[in-house]
């Protein structure tokens, strides 16, 4: 039996510490949380029209393209989620581009000047730093896959096409990213001026409000319907791709394109942890409708988080709870009440556990087709409970390991989140990794072309090195939460941006377990985020961003213990990610879907 709404609100009459301005959605139709206002209305089209959540996922995806395209686009990266109703399980799919088969460790470093033994990563803008795009293998993969084969491409995609065709008033964020990183699309392509309007003076980008056209955008998303994968990866737009890409230097050739129209996007199975820490298991069987019988036995009770497998970076998320949660079984932390809310001891614990679990992931987070990742090992409860053994409860770390972490802090990318009316629901997301990716724009096609392999090490023996065919370490990742006592949905969510993500989904999950925040309180408490100024992984970086909301004294306590902290406020505030959060439950045999949106972004929750 699924959760009741005492779930989705477990506290009467709570008293927050911080502003929690908008109020839960809720919908028995379906629901849509995302970053864009217009997006959402794109795929509620396909929900209106038939389609599923995967249908309208895609609509979403590419109306995020046009509407945010410093964050994401088909010249990028997905991965994704997706829980069928009827079966009660969860499949995830792998939408991630490869480096071409040139792309040896040798030749790149001989083409940057690297000395022998000089140990470096990717350089961001880096034309090596450019890999296969996934994502529209990826949207045509998830409608064959997980939609609802009512409607065609053409139809999911129509919205997106007339909204990049007819043009669309501009967002705050959005514009703010655009006119912030102008310069970086006029330095890296030729062909800037199709994603910047044209001023007397020059070109720029399109402030609040401002419309704003991508006729050939537009276009690529028509050949996309109309000739599928196929009409991406061969022809004009392959073609254009690879002369953009050797222009500059690049490896990629048209037979790297051709590979990944071959294999297409990669199904995989979902890792898992089961938690069960902070009290919920009695608060879960409380939640269950007393009619069934069940909520007297604790092995029935918990809540099962789900993530991509590597080369994502969602073990790290899984890793941190796992560590919490034998932290309070050994008894080195507490079980949190809700006043503990971001208060220094609880602050200290995630971060120590997060960086722990950076520890790791930086050195085994890899292509699996390439080097051999422990998943199993590295989530398992003997591994976690040696690693938890590292937590000292009065002091941050001094140093974790020595190896080099892969990648760089900065990512944008667009999170969403999709359910339907008969219960299916699909966790997505959507890269190009740095704002505007390279910021390089093939002739025609209206979107930029990602720099994924900035992730790379340039390091031999590592296992995340660029290599042929390689797939880089990846930050974006998507999350759920199931219940463990039948498999039924609990939650569809996720954080992006960059190393953050896996931070977000920690620090949100416990904000509605362990802090009984509804789900869009969840989203609007102010979060933390580790390695802010340097990288999670690197044994020495000790930075902390705490957001505005969290106490002057919360900080300096933690500075006192040896963390690097400092609040941070206004833009900057970027940094701590945009989510978005579904919750499921059943009222009177009816699936309700109750949503939360990030005060963040420019978005909301929109019901079906």
């Amino acid at each position: 039996m699924p959760l009741n709404w005492k779930s989705v609100y477990p506290a009467e009459n709570p008293e927050f510490s911080f502003s929690s301005r908008r109020s839960v959605v809720h919908s028995t139709r379906g629901m849509i949380a995302c970053t864009q206002p217009l997006a959402a209305r794109c795929g509620l089209r396909i929900l209106d029209s038939g389609g599923n959540a995967a249908d309208a996922a895609v609509a979403v995806a590419a109306a995020l393209n046009v509407t945010e395209p410093a964050s994401t686009g088909i010249g990028g990266d997905m991965f994704c989620l997706f829980y069928n109703a009827k079966t009660k399980k969860i499949e995830a799919m792998n939408g991630s581009g490869r480096a071409s088969a040139k792309s040896s460790l040798e030749a790149v470093r001989k083409d940057l000047g690297l000395k022998d033994g000089e140990a470096r990563q990717m350089p961001m803008k880096s034309i090596h730093a450019v890999t296969v795009p996934g994502a529209a293998a990826g949207w045509v993969d998830t409608v064959e896959r997980f939609g609802s084969g009512k409607l065609s491409l053409a139809q999911i995609l129509a919205p997106a096409i007339e909204l990049a065709e007819q043009g669309f008033p501009v967002s705050e964020i959005s514009s703010y990213l655009w006119r912030s990183f102008e310069q970086d699309l006029i330095d890296a392509s030729p062909n800037y001026e199709e994603l910047l309007k044209k001023e007397p003076e020059g070109f720029r980008g399109p402030n609040p409000g401002e419309l704003f056209q991508n006729k050939p955008l537009a276009a690529t998303f028509r050949t996309l319907a109309e000739e599928g994968k196929k009409g991406f990866y061969t022809g004009r737009i392959a073609e254009e791709i690879i002369r953009v890409t050797k222009q500059q230097g690049g490896f990629l050739e048209l037979e790297d394109l051709q590979n990944h129209l071959e294999k297409g996007s990669e199904p995989v199975e979902p890792i898992s942890y089961v938690f069960k820490g902070q009290g919920y298991v009695k608060t879960h069987g409380a939640f269950v409708d007393g009619s069934s019988g069940q909520g007297t036995n604790e092995d029935n009770h918990g809540i099962e988080i789900w993530e991509h497998p590597p080369n994502g970076q969602g073990i790290v998320a899984l890793m941190a709870l796992g560590i919490f949660e034998i932290l309070e079984e050994t008894g080195k932390i507490p079980q949190f009440k809700p006043s503990d809310h971001n208060s220094t001891q609880y602050l200290h614990a995630v971060i120590e556990c997060l960086r722990i679990a950076f520890a790791d992931a930086s050195w085994w987070i890899a292509d699996p087709s390439h080097s051999k990742v422990p998943s199993t090992t590295l989530i398992s409860k003997p591994y976690l409970a040696e690693r938890a053994k590292l937590f000292d409860p009065l002091k941050a770390s001094s140093k974790i390991y020595d190896k080099g972490s892969p990648a760089h802090t900065h990512s944008d990318t667009v999170y969403f989140a999709v359910t339907d009316k008969e219960g299916n629901g699909i966790s997505f997301i959507n890269s190009i990794f740095d704002s505007f990716g390279s910021g390089i724009i093939p002739k025609g096609t209206g979107f930029v072309l990602q720099n994924r392999g900035a992730s790379f090490q340039l390091s031999e023996g590592h296992p995340n090195a660029i290599g042929p065919g390689k797939r880089p370490y990846h930050t974006i990742i998507p999350a759920m939460v199931t219940n463990v006592h039948d498999g039924s949905l609990h939650s569809v969510y996720g954080v992006m941006g960059g190393f953050m993500q896996p931070q977000g989904h920690v620090q949100v999950l416990l904000n509605t377990i362990a802090f009984k925040h509804n789900p869009q309180a969840a989203l609007d408490a102010p979060r933390f985020c580790i390695g802010a100024e340097g990288i999670p992984g690197d044994p020495y970086e000790r930075s902390v961003f705490l957001e505005e909301g969290i106490s002057e004294s919360v900080c300096q306590e933690l500075r006192d213990m040896g963390h690097d902290a400092k609040i941070v406020k206004g833009y900057t505030r970027r940094v701590f990610g945009r989510g978005q959060l579904i919750r499921a439950h059943v009222e009177d045999g009816v699936m309700v879907f109750s949503a939360g949106s990030d005060p963040r972004g420019d978005g909301a929750a929109f019901p079906g």
